[in-house]
């Protein structure tokens, strides 16, 4: 039975890998008191135990958490801290190599929630030459509120919110977002894109959507569409053709899959991937990279 730990169990990431692996039967989770649970001794005994430990916690915290192990657990960090750091894996497996190198590493970054949108419709683009890494882009993404975490989810919850909330709200004005590095690194893009995250008052989920003109491809919309079939063929991540009329930024919420889709027509074409936020954008992916890790059917666990 494998052993596992998730330190940082009480934030929305944790309860909800907690929330898919308690009913496995291959799974023993290592728990610590509530008393115990930022005691650095407590913390370090229960890493070091585990075969697997999710780090769900602050990049400073998930730094510390690291240097604590001194054994050869597999670590998954769903913190912004090893994205794009030396000798750590990045755990998106639909790209080319990457589920390979997820089953052979002990360091796995999972990748953020914005960036997961934004990765998987631009890199095999880049990769296959449809579009130049030099191509300047812009991204807008839309979010449920629970990518805010618990602070956030209290502010839309609470009686008597503000009118503010009511409305989408775009943040991240400051370009400067914390998952631009990754969104650039991965793609190989030779700056990160102009991005617009907007969070809006429902609870989970994510529309990433990426406008490119046709006069920026070596290729065609047509093109794009054989390629994104070819790559993603599911059961986590599925090409689909869009929908008649609205997309819902939320259809997906509550799964652990991803739907990438091309819109727009012959000049201006829109590259748009729905998920859930929490889903294959934070826990579900985690679960994913530690099922690759142990050499399991990659879904074991996961709602689809």
């Amino acid at each position: 039975m494998t052993k596992v730990f998730i330190d940082g169990s009480a934030g929305t990431t944790g309860l909800r890998i907690r929330e898919r692996l308690a009913g496995r039967a291959d799974i023993e989770l290592l728990t610590l008191p509530e008393a115990l649970r930022k005691d650095v001794s407590a913390r370090r005994d229960a890493l070091n135990s585990a075969d697997v430990a999710f780090l769900c916690l602050p990049d400073a915290a998930a730094k510390e958490a690291v240097s604590l192990i001194d054994s050869g657990v597999a670590v998954i960090d769903t913190s912004t801290a090893h994205r794009t750091a030396e000798g750590w894996t990045y755990g998106f497996a639909e790209l080319a190599g990457q589920r390979e190198k997820i089953a052979g590493s002990l360091r796995i970054a999972n990748p953020g929630c914005h960036a997961s949108g934004f990765i998987v419709l631009i890199e095999p683009l880049v990769k296959a030459g449809l579009l130049s890494p030099e191509t300047a882009l812009s991204c807008f993404s839309l979010t449920g509120y629970s990518g805010g975490g618990k602070s956030m989810i209290a502010d839309y919850e609470v009686a008597g919110r503000g009118a503010a909330l009511d409305s989408p709200r775009q943040y991240g004005l400051t370009q400067s977002h914390k998952h631009l590095p990754e969104m650039q690194k991965i793609c190989g893009l030779a700056a990160a894109p102009v991005f617009c995250p907007i969070v809006a008052d429902f609870y989970s989920g994510m529309e990433v959507t990426v406008s490119v003109f046709a006069k920026d491809l070596h290729g065609t919309a047509a093109d794009i569409k054989a390629l994104y079939a070819e790559c993603y063929r599911g059961p986590i991540v599925k090409y689909v053709e869009p929908p008649e009329g609205m997309l819902p930024a939320n259809a997906l919420a509550g799964l652990d899959r991803m739907e990438v889709t091309v819109a727009g027509n012959d000049e201006r074409i829109l590259l748009v991937s729905t998920f859930d936020n929490l889903g294959k954008g934070a826990s579900g992916a985690a679960i994913q990279n530690m099922n690759i890790r142990l050499g399991l059917d990659e879904t074991t666990g996961l709602v689809l």
